[in-house]
C-alpha cells in the first residue's frame, strides 16, 4: 500500500516538472517572437493625398519657342555646310549652299529666249507704227492693222512668260542658298558636305536664343481644370531654380500625344539666363475648381512615388501592422502624375502607410512612428 502511494507522488511530481517546463518553453518562444523597441526602425507615416486638389503637380521641360528646321526645296549636293551645333548664327548669315550648275544652265537657256523675245517684241512695235501711220494715210486697211497689232501683243506675251520663267529660275536658285531665319544657336546637324540634299530634308536646326518656354502634358482629366492665363509655378532642379511662369498655351487635342493634352508655360525674361533647351521641370498648376476625380466610382487614392517598392513585376509599399512591425502589402498602380502615382487597389483612402524609413524596411521589421 505504502508502495502504491510513493508511486502516485512519483507521477505526480513528473507531471507537475514536466508542465513547468512546457510553460517555460512556451514563455521563452512568445518572448522571442516580441519585438524589440530598442532596435525599431524609426519611420514617418502618411495617409494618401485626397483627390480635391487646388493644384496640379505635373513634369515637363525647357524648350525653345522659336525652332526652325533649315531644310532646301531642291535636290543637289551640299557644296558648303561650315557650321556646328553650339555655334551661334545672326540672322541672315549663310549656312549652306547647294551644287546650282543645272539651275544656272536653265537660267542661261531663260536669258537667251529673254533675249529673243525682246528682240521680235521691238521689231513687232516698229512694225505697228509703221501701219499705223499708213492707215491714217489710208494706205493701209484696217485688217493689216489689225494683223500687225496681234502680232505685237503675242510678242510681248512671249517676252513677258520668258521673264516670269526667269523668276521661277531665281527663286529655285535661291533655294540653293540657305541662310538663318533668325539669329539662334544651331542645336542639331544632319548633314555633311558632300552629302546628297533632297527636299525637305532637315539639314539644320536652330534654336532661337534665351526664348524659352516649359512643355508639359496634362492627363485627360485634368485639362478641363486648367486655364489659359494662369500663374504656375516651376522649378528646375538641375540649376535648383523656382520661376513663376503664366499658362500662354493650351492644345485642346490630344490624338497625336497618348492622351495627354500639351501646354505652354512662358518664363519671364528676367528667368532665362542659366536655362537651356531640354531641362527638365516639375510645374505646379493651379486648378480652376476643387473637383473629385473617380476612379470606378471611388475617390482616388494617390501617394508618392518614393514609397513604392518594386520586386519583379510587383508593386507594393509598407504599412504597420498591429504589433508595431513593418508588413509589405502588394498593390495595382494607375496612372502617375507628377511626383504622385495613383492607387486602384491595396490601400485605403483613410490608412496609413510608411512614407520613409531611417533604416531598411523588410516584413517583421520592428519599426517606430516619429
Amino acid at each position: 500500500m505504502r508502495i502504491l502511494i510513493h508511486a502516485k507522488r512519483t507521477v505526480q511530481l513528473v507531471g507537475g516538472i514536466g508542465l513547468l517546463v512546457l510553460s517555460a518553453c512556451s514563455s521563452g518562444n512568445k518572448k522571442e517572437i516580441r519585438p524589440n523597441t530598442d532596435d525599431a526602425i524609426m519611420v514617418t507615416v502618411s495617409v494618401p493625398s485626397s483627390d480635391e486638389q487646388s493644384g496640379l503637380n505635373i513634369t515637363g521641360q525647357v524648350e525653345s519657342s522659336l525652332l526652325a528646321n533649315i531644310s532646301t526645296r531642291v535636290m543637289g549636293f551640299i557644296t558648303m555646310l561650315k557650321v556646328n551645333v553650339g555655334d551661334h548664327v545672326n540672322k541672315g548669315q549663310l549656312l549652306a549652299t547647294i551644287s546650282n550648275q543645272d539651275i544656272l544652265a536653265k537660267r542661261g537657256q531663260v536669258d537667251a529666249m529673254i533675249a529673243e523675245a525682246d528682240a521680235h517684241v521691238k521689231n513687232a512695235k516698229k512694225d505697228l507704227d509703221r501701219f499705223t501711220v499708213l492707215y491714217d494715210q489710208q494706205s493701209a486697211t484696217a485688217k493689216e492693222l489689225d494683223n500687225v497689232t496681234l502680232q505685237y501683243n503675242a510678242a510681248k506675251a512671249r517676252l513677258s512668260g520668258a521673264q516670269q520663267m526667269r523668276n521661277e529660275i531665281n527663286a529655285q536658285l535661291s533655294y540653293t542658298r540657305l541662310t538663318a531665319p533668325f539669329s539662334g544657336t544651331v542645336t542639331q546637324k544632319l548633314a555633311d558636305a558632300g552629302s546628297m540634299a533632297n527636299p525637305g530634308m532637315p539639314l539644320l536646326t536652330i534654336e532661337q536664343s534665351g526664348s524659352y518656354q516649359v512643355s508639359a502634358s496634362v492627363p485627360e482629366n485634368r485639362i478641363s481644370q486648367i486655364k489659359q492665363g494662369a500663374n504656375a509655378t516651376i522649378t528646375i532642379s538641375a540649376i535648383n531654380k523656382t520661376i513663376q511662369g503664366t499658362i500662354n498655351q493650351i492644345n485642346e487635342s490630344s490624338q497625336f500625344t497618348g492622351g495627354q493634352y500639351i501646354i505652354k508655360v512662358s518664363i519671364p525674361d528676367k528667368d532665362k539666363p542659366g536655362l537651356y533647351a531640354g531641362m527638365y521641370a516639375n510645374v505646379s498648376v493651379p486648378l480652376k475648381t476643387n473637383i473629385a476625380v473617380k476612379v470606378n466610382e471611388h475617390t482616388t487614392v494617390m501617394i508618392p512615388l518614393q514609397s513604392i517598392e518594386h520586386k519583379d513585376q510587383l508593386t507594393g509599399l509598407y504599412t504597420i501592422s498591429s504589433n508595431s512591425t513593418a508588413l509589405l502589402r502588394w498593390v495595382r498602380l494607375g496612372k502617375t502624375f507628377g511626383e504622385q502615382v495613383e492607387v486602384l487597389t491595396g490601400l485605403e483612402k483613410n490608412e496609413q502607410f510608411i512614407l520613409s524609413a531611417d533604416g531598411k524596411l523588410y516584413n517583421g521589421a520592428p519599426v517606430k512612428i516619429k
